[in-house]
């Protein structure tokens, strides 16, 4: 009985230290893909990432930045599991005023969102 008691505790260390482990050894991820209001991928669209909001209000200080690609997407990579602001734009089209904020990023995971700008 105490072997199998120590086996299951032991099982859970293992468990709860690779939930950990996973989470420091896989980079916490943002991936977004750009849209319009009718649903069309918007490749080369402008994407700033902001840590607050009043560096994304006065457009300063973004912690990353960059284009999409030919799907819309781009990728930011070895971020904090916290909220972020971001400004897509292309051409006149952005998204102010609309989906400027992301939930708060899973840590160890590739988080996705769509921002549509109009």
């Amino acid at each position: 009985m105490m072997k199998r008691v120590f086996g299951v505790v032991i099982m859970m260390l293992v468990m709860v230290g690779s939930v950990n482990l996973n989470a420091e050894l896989l980079p916490t991820s943002l991936a977004i893909t750009v849209i319009d209001n009718l649903g069309n991928i918007q490749k080369g669209a402008k994407v700033a990432l902001y840590d607050n909001e009043d560096d994304l209000f006065n457009e300063e200080d973004a912690i990353d930045q960059g284009r999409t690609d030919n799907k819309g997407r781009i990728t930011f990579k070895k971020l904090k599991p916290k909220v972020y602001y971001v400004r897509a734009t292309q051409g006149k089209k952005t998204n102010e005023g609309e989906a400027e904020i992301t939930g708060k990023l899973i840590s160890g995971r590739k988080n996705k969102v769509n921002i549509v700008i109009r």
